[in-house]
This record gives structure tokens, C-alpha cells and sequence, in this order.
């Protein structure tokens, strides 16, 4: 029969009709009875789901959040030199993290991730929950394990000097543990947050955040483990020239150079001679060689005086300038320079007590009108002020010097201070400037740049919107010990064409005493000798801009003036000249556009007598509205 005449026979027969559709009915229901079971099925599935990610998302939340609560709890114990609490709080904290990255490493979640939409914030919080297992696996527990097998005296110096093979062996661990973190900060970095949840973008954001700054605390330590031993001795003796800067007579990094003193450092032992100064080394003539472009900004005396070798902010260009003078007068090949000024010297003191003066020769000089005794509260005013009232000969104010730091340093080599203190003391010295490191190793070199201990005015310790203020005196003299300053930013709105505009707002005034030509000693104020009254400062104030900006204009208490205009590095520089008499105030500014920057701008300046921290103002930026 074919389906023509089978159609025609139901048609034809009613109860083949009705049999024929309760059969379709039947049909359709079971169908739907099935659809309906597996629609059930799978929202139970699908909720049974959503219960067991929810319950894996819960339990990552609670285990991050713990271990977060132990962090400052570690750091307690690592400052409080507390080695097995360290080692307990450490597992616990892995513990936590093991467990997260347990729950995201989970199959469904992984199933999760593959989702449209909402899969990139499993993916994104499994990274994080696998970041932090791997800071806590590969960085903190080695880190811990390095910190409890350290003898944290013997690290100190002593006149038997410092044990650096402890540091010699942590430092692969150290290594290991700043590559674990820096590849855990990077893989973080490289998820794309545009389109994940508040819930999950916030948490990443912030584990960002810390992994960069644990990152580079890594790396810090890193290359310290690597280049401590080395540069203290532990191969073969180094030779550092040690130029003690005076603020007294600013320099644009600091101070004039006039103390000099070779540093020896031999398997961690620290021992100083030579003791000379920047007058006996006289003048170089020809001068050293510098390049042209710092020549033309600072003239050609950086390589002729000694004194004048860090005319420049660049303290490499200074210690390699100072270098080659030492070579030519004393024939000496060394092996890098370090600086350090009364300010440090101070803070050293506070951590290791005071020191007593045992040279008989100057303690006669002085007949008693300079203290015996030194201390961290005593040896800014003694060296910048005190010493040249009470010594005339400027040679012998020189040796003075070089005797106070070789006092300083022979109690520091000898073990004085606690290791917690010193290390601050000389953490401070360093954030503010006022102790630089250069190494003739260019390999040693390279790590160094990457630090504020370098003093470079480029590369990679310089952050991009990096702006300077810096001084040379102009005087002659010791007039800069009163002379006060302020240094603050002005930062004006972008312009339409994406530029932006920074101004560098320098006030400086002149503290001496109203009759300073005859109250103060002639050597501090110069009695005249180079054309600046008695009692009256003068300073070459220099700007420095960002990479590859202009330095517009200059004024000088509100008035248009002309200045110096040059490029170091492809920084644009700016120069004047500041001439103050007694009680005189005097501010300049320099304006510097086509800033192709837009990080928060940030200044240095050279360090003087008084605290950087009440130099630097804080930024002061326009209120720029919206254009309508």
C-alpha cells in the first residue's frame, strides 16, 4: 500500500483517526516527559554546580585572607629576630595558599574558565590563587629557611671582620626565590582585567600591587647577597676612595670633596689610610678629561680642582673624574669610590654611640674648643660650623675631617651598634642622597645603577618623571651651612595638544647672622675673595627636567630672567645665579614644558645640612576642570 492510499484509508476511518492521533499524543508526551528529566537533570547539575564552585570560591576567599593576616605577623618575627617563629608562620602561610590553589586547580572550576563571559575571572582567580602559592612555596619558605641559618652577629662588622660566607651561600636562594615572584607578578600582569567582575578585578589589582613591590624587594636583596661579599673583600682586598663631601660649601651633590681617604675592605674587615685632602692633590693641568656635554654645563673645573669633581649631580661622571685625579697624583689604581657626608656620618653615630678623638696631634690643635667626644647629636655643627672658627688652617680643618671619619669607621668595623639601627642609619643615608657607591667593575656597576646608591641623573634607578634641584656655591666659602631652602613642584594642567607643564619652584634663604662679615671666621665667608661681600651667599641653582622635555623659562621672585639653558642626557637643564646677603629670601622658577611623562612627577635635590624631608614640599598640582 502506498502511503497515498494508507493516508486515504485513516481518512476514511474514523476510530484508524482517533487510534492514529492518541499515538502521536503519546508520542509528544513521552518526548516531553524525557525533555523534562533531563532539563531537571541538568538544573540539578547545573546547581549542584554553582553550590560546588560557590563552595570552592569561599574556601580560595577564606585561605588568601588568611594568609594575608599572617604576613605582618612574619615580618614581626623576621625584625624581631625570631627565627623559629618565622619558620612556623611561614608553613602556616603556605598551608593557606596550598589549600586556595588547591580549590582552583579543582576540574570543574578549570571547566569554569572555559566559559564565555564569566570564564575569564576563574581563570583570573586561579592565577591569583596560584601567584600566591608560589610566593609562598618558592620565595618565603627558602627565604626563611636562608634567614634561620644566618648568625645575624657574625654578619656584623667586627675587628676581626665579617663572616661573608653565610651571605655567599643564601644568595642562590635569594636569587631563586626574587625569579619565583618576578615570574608570579608577571603572569598577573599579563591577564587583561578589562572585562572581569569588581569582585575579582579589585583582588587583582591589589595582588598586583604587592607582588611588584615584593618583586623588587627580591631583587634588591638579590643583588646584595650577590655583590656584598665581593666588594667587601671576600676574593681579594678592595680599595675605595672615600670622599668625605662638606655641605658647608654645597656641591650639587652634596658638598665639596675635601677630606680623602682610601678604604680598604678585606674579607669584611674595614680599615682607612692615606689620609689626604682636595687642596694637597693641587690643581690638574691639563685638566682630566669630561665629556662635552657636562663641560659645557660646569665648565671645565670638574676635571681641574678635585674639589669641583661633582659640580656635576652625576656622581658616577664624579667618581670616575676623582678616580683618574688620584691615579695622576698618587699613582693608585682603585677599585671604586664611595661618598658620604656629616649627615650620614651622624646617623652611623646614632646606631653605634659616640666616638672619642684619640689623635693627640689635633686634640692639641683644637686646645680643647672642639669636643673630645662625638656624637650623633654634636658632629653636623663640629665639622660644618664649629671646626672653622676654632681651626684656621684650612689643611688642618681637612685632617680633622679625615680624622673624624676614620674614627666613625673604626667603630663601625669594630662591631659597635646593633645591626637593626646601623643598617637604618645607613638605609637613611641612602634614600636621601647622601651615601653614593661606585664600582670601576662594570659588571658591579650595572646592579649598582639600578639604585638611588649610585647617584646617577640617568638610567635605571632614575624613574621617568624624575625632576632635580641641585647647588653649587658660588661664594667661595663655607656660606651654604646657612643657607635654607625649600624645593617644590607646581604641576599645571595638559595641555589640549597632551603636553604636560611642571614648574620647579626653588626658595633659598641666607640664615647667617645680620653682621656675618665680621662675626664669622673669614674663611667661611670668603672676606670677598671671589667678588661676593663678606656675609653674603651666592649659589648656582640648577634644574633638571624629565627626558626629552624643554626648560621654557626662569623667573626670580616673580620677574622674568635669563638662565642657562643645556641638555645632559637628553634631560633639559636649567641655570642661575642666586646672590643672597644676611636675613635676604629669594625664589626661582624654572618652567619646563613638552613633558611627555604623565607619572606623578617626583624631585631630588642636593642634600644639606638640613633634612630632605623638610626640603621637598609636597606637589602642588592645578585644579584643572573640564572644558565646556
Amino acid at each position: 500500500m502506498t502511503d497515498t492510499q494508507q493516508s486515504e484509508t485513516i481518512e476514511d476511518d474514523p476510530g484508524l483517526r482517533r487510534a492514529t492521533r492518541s499515538g502521536t499524543r503519546g508520542k509528544v508526551r513521552r518526548r516531553l516527559l524525557a525533555t523534562g528529566i533531563c532539563l531537571g537533570t541538568l538544573l540539578v547539575v547545573a546547581g549542584a554546580a554553582v553550590l560546588w564552585l560557590g563552595a570552592k570560591a569561599s574556601t580560595i576567599k577564606t585561605e588568601l585572607e588568611s594568609s594575608t593576616q599572617l604576613v605582618p605577623k612574619l615580618k614581626e618575627s623576621i625584625l624581631q629576630n625570631q627565627p623559629a617563629d618565622a619558620t612556623a608562620v611561614a608553613d602556616e602561610l603556605r598551608r593557606h595558599t596550598a589549600a586556595a590553589r588547591d580549590a582552583a586547580s579543582d576540574p570543574l572550576w578549570s571547566l569554569a574558565s572555559a566559559t564565555p563571559w564569566l570564564g575569564a575571572n576563574f581563570t583570573a582567580t586561579a592565577e591569583i590563587a596560584r601567584s600566591a602559592d608560589d610566593v609562598a612555596t618558592l620565595g618565603v619558605t627558602p627565604l626563611v629557611k636562608v634567614y634561620d641559618s644566618l648568625k645575624w652577629d657574625k654578619l656584623m662588622p667586627s675587628a676581626g671582620g665579617t663572616d661573608l660566607e653565610p651571605i655567599r651561600k643564601a644568595a642562590p636562594a635569594v636569587s631563586s626565590a626574587a625569579h619565583a615572584v618576578r615570574a608570579s607578578a608577571q603572569r598577573l600582569n599579563g591577564i587583561d582585567a578589562s572585562g572581569l567582575l569588581p569582585q575579582i578585578a579589585g583582588p587583582l589589582t591589589q595582588a598586583r600591587q604587592q607582588l611588584s613591590s615584593v618583586a623588587e624587594e627580591l631583587d634588591t636583596a638579590s643583588d646584595a647577597a650577590s655583590l656584598t661579599p665581593v666588594m667587601l673583600g671576600s676574593d681579594k682586598p678592595r680599595h675605595y676612595l672615600l670622599l668625605v663631601q662638606n655641605n658647608a660649601e654645597a656641591r650639587a651633590t652634596g658638598g665639596i670633596p675635601g677630606a680623602l681617604v682610601v678604604l680598604t675592605a678585606d674579607k669584611g674587615k674595614i680599615s682607612l689610610s692615606a689620609e689626604t685632602s682636595a687642596t694637597e692633590l693641587g690643581r690638574f693641568s691639563p685638566p682630566v678629561s669630561v665629556d662635552d656635554e657636562q663641560q659645557r654645563i660646569y665648565t671645565d673645573r670638574m676635571g681641574t680642582f678635585m674639589q669641583d669633581v661633582n659640580f656635576t649631580p652625576d656622581f658616577p661622571t664624579a667618581a670616575t673624574t676623582a678616580l683618574k685625579m688620584w691615579v695622576q697624583k698618587k699613582g693608585e689604581q682603585l677599585d671604586g669610590a664611595i661618598s658620604i657626608d656629616p649627615v650620614a656620618l651622624g646617623y652611623i653615630l646614632d646606631a653605634t654611640g659616640p666616638v672619642s678623638l684619640q689623635d693627640p696631634q689635633m686634640l692639641a690643635l683644637t686646645e680643647g674648643k672642639l669636643p673630645n667626644q662625638l656624637s650623633g647629636k654634636n658632629v653636623v655643627k663640629t665639622l660644618l660650623s664649629d671646626v672653622y672658627a676654632q681651626i684656621k688652617d684650612p689643611t688642618a680643618q681637612d685632617a680633622y675631617f679625615a680624622m673624624v671619619a676614620k674614627e666613625i669607621f673604626g667603630a663601625l668595623s669594630s662591631g659597635k651598634g646593633e645591626a637593626k639601627s646601623l643598617l637604618a642609619g645607613v638605609g637613611k643615608g641612602v634614600d636621601e642622597h647622601r651615601v653614593l657607591l661606585w664600582s670601576a667593575n662594570t659588571t658591579e656597576q650595572s646592579v649598582i645603577a639600578k639604585y638611588t646608591l649610585s647617584g646617577s641623573i640617568s638610567g635605571p634607578s632614575v624613574p621617568a618623571a624624575q625632576f632635580g634641584a641641585y647647588f653649587n656655591d658660588g661664594t667661595g666659602a663655607k656660606m651654604d651651612y646657612y643657607v635654607k631652602r625649600t624645593v617644590q613642584l607646581i604641576q599645571q594642567c595638559t595641555a589640549a595638544d597632551g603636553y604636560g607643564t611642571v614648574k620647579v619652584r626653588i626658595t633659598s634663604t641666607n640664615t647667617a647672622p645680620a653682621d656675618a662679615a665680621t662675626s664669622l671666621p673669614a674663611y667661611v665667608t670668603g672676606a670677598g675673595a671671589f667678588g661676593v661681600p663678606p656675609g653674603t651667599a651666592q649659589s648656582n641653582v640648577i634644574a633638571y627636567g624629565p627626558a626629552q622635555a624643554n626648560v621654557e623659562t626662569a623667573t626670580q621672585d616673580g620677574k622674568n630672567v635669563p638662565f642657562g639653558a643645556q641638555i645632559h642626557d637628553d634631560r633639559p637643564v636649567g641655570t642661575l645665579s642666586v646672590r643672597l646677603a644676611p636675613g635676604q629670601s629669594s625664589t626661582v622658577e624654572f618652567t619646563f614644558g613638552k613633558i611627555v611623562q604623565h607619572s606623578q612627577p617626583e624631585v631630588v635635590v642636593t642634600p644639606t645640612v638640613q633634612s630632605v624631608d623638610k626640603v621637598i614640599l609636597p606637589t602642588q598640582s592645578a585644579s584643572c576642570g573640564t572644558a565646556r
